[in-house]
């Protein structure tokens, strides 16, 4: 009977897991977690990262001693743990599910040729994706750099494969010794990680309690509610999908089942239609970054490079983006709530990355990186996509005029200033009307909510119509190629 050593990554979860499917169809199993994080080269994880990590492996760990298997941890290299392990136990297989980031793509090549020259039978599989970033080209053979072809293709070419089940699985004799998973040291020191316990439940038991939460109550609203941060509209799963604690196969045909069984209401199918394009959407980052390993740090678009940024030596701009202390209520509420909750709703990053980008003209990586380290759902491909749309820089980018402007859409996605007061508190004495523009308000106004402006809120650290003037001629210069 064969001994396969199964590698976990970023799939924590037993169902719908080709390795340990497969692996479990052959014999044994040694569940194995390589701790690496220097693989990653430049983009090892974040802190918000670690945190959900931490948790997220002591939820795959019980999971598997309730079904009588233990986590083995060892420190990397992955290709020296491997070896050992296998030499240890005597392992002759080693299955891993595929992860589609540059650095993490080299590794994968390393270690399947070392391992396979060992004489080790060794298998990866599709797990983390609905198709892989190969498989779909434009009719030149070239990869895609616009959604909308790329979902269409991705559409033709049928229903995604229906998920695996949990495998039956059979623990070898005995099991190696093993690291703590404390000696990770993947949690805060200082801990500031109170809001991220209070709103997550990381794990795969976690993820489909989301999952169900999201098909029960809120699906059916997803097309209109998506759009207004003050309520929950959303699926969250973000975070679960990046840790592999969910498949994106079960969330599609989940969320497929749930139309249908249905009333086949035009809501509920138009809901269902968006969301799944969200999925698409994820898809397509992860295609874009396989094929354009450039994405993180350089613009795909070789112009943007002459962008003319602003200078700011003190840093006194980026830490009041940073920090939520712009001035303008939509921006930093939503930086405040990343900072406790280690998330942000989707359109409100859209918002505070035009800011960033287009009205500060600060550069877009100073905002990746800082939603690397704090976003709970900090994936390579997502985060390099989403900055560069919001710079105008990349694949399917946003038109390079496309500059937000926060008060209207605070107006707009949360008319009543509900968000905003959520995580901006000093404001909630204000009436509606001037809670996105609180330099607005008259003076009476003012000292009737017991505000005062530059003292308890900042005023803003930017004129809006006259950054954005000036971002639109650097944009032009660079469009013209000047």
């Amino acid at each position: 009977m064969t001994l396969t050593l199964v590698w976990f990554r970023q799939d924590l979860r037993l169902a719908d897991n080709p390795a340990l499917v497969a692996a479990a169809r052959a014999g044994t199993v040694l569940p194995v977690y390589v701790h690496d994080p220097e693989a990653a080269g430049a983009w090892p994880p974040g802190g918000a990262s670690r945190w959900w990590l931490h948790h997220s492996l002591a939820s795959l760990a019980a999971a598997l001693a309730e079904r009588g298997l233990a986590l083995t941890i060892r420190h990397g290299p992955a290709l020296a743990a491997l070896r050992t392990l296998a030499r240890e136990t005597g392992a002759t297989a080693v299955r891993w599910n595929r992860r589609y980031e540059p650095a993490l793509v080299e590794q994968d090549r390393r270690v399947k040729q070392a391992l396979a020259d060992d004489g080790l039978d060794i298998h990866s599989h599709k797990a983390a994706l609905l198709h892989e970033p190969w498989t779909l080209r434009t009719g030149q053979g070239r990869a895609y750099q616009a959604f909308t072809p790329f979902w269409r293709a991705l559409c033709r070419d049928g229903e995604p494969d229906r998920p695996l089940p949990e495998p039956a699985m059979h623990a070898p004799p005995s099991a190696p010794t093993g690291e703590s998973l404390a000696s990770l040291q993947l949690l805060p020191r200082v801990r500031w990680d109170e809001g991220l316990r209070a709103a997550w439940t990381p794990g795969e038991a976690g993820a489909h309690e989301r999952l169900g939460a999201f098909l029960r109550n809120r699906l059916g609203h997803y097309a209109d509610a998506r759009d207004y941060p003050a309520t929950a509209g959303t699926s969250a799963l973000s975070p679960h999908l990046h840790f592999g604690e969910v498949s994106p196969r079960q969330v599609w045909h989940a969320v497929r089942e749930r139309c249908a069984a249905g009333t086949g209401t035009e809501p509920l199918a138009d809901s269902t239609g968006k969301y799944l394009s969200e999925l698409g959407w994820r898809e397509f980052a992860h295609h874009v970054l396989f094929h354009f390993p450039e994405l993180p740090d350089n613009p795909l678009n070789r112009r943007f490079s002459a962008f003319p940024w602003r200078e700011d030596p003190d840093g006194r701009l980026r830490e009041a983006w940073q920090a939520g202390r712009t001035g303008f209520p939509l921006v930093d509420a939503g930086m405040r709530e990343l900072w406790a909750t280690g998330w942000m709703h989707n359109r409100v990053r859209m918002v505070a990355g035009s800011l960033l980008v287009k009205n500060l003209r600060l550069p877009w990586q100073l905002g990746e990186r800082w939603f690397w380290d704090t976003l709970v759902d900090a994936d390579l491909a997502n985060n390099s996509l989403g900055w560069q749309w919001v710079a105008g820089s990349g694949a399917d980018a946003a038109p390079y005029f496309r500059i937000f402007n926060p008060v209207r859409q605070g107006e707009r996605f949360d008319p009543a200033g509900d968000y905003v007061t959520r995580w901006i508190p000093e404001l909630a004495g204000l009436p509606a009307r001037y809670r996105h523009a609180p330099w607005t308000a008259p003076a009476d106004v003012l000292a009737e909510a017991g505000l005062t402006l530059g003292r308890d809120y900042p005023r803003p650290i930017v004129d809006l119509k006259t950054s954005r003037q000036q971002a639109l001629e650097a944009f032009q210069r660079v469009k013209q190629g000047a």
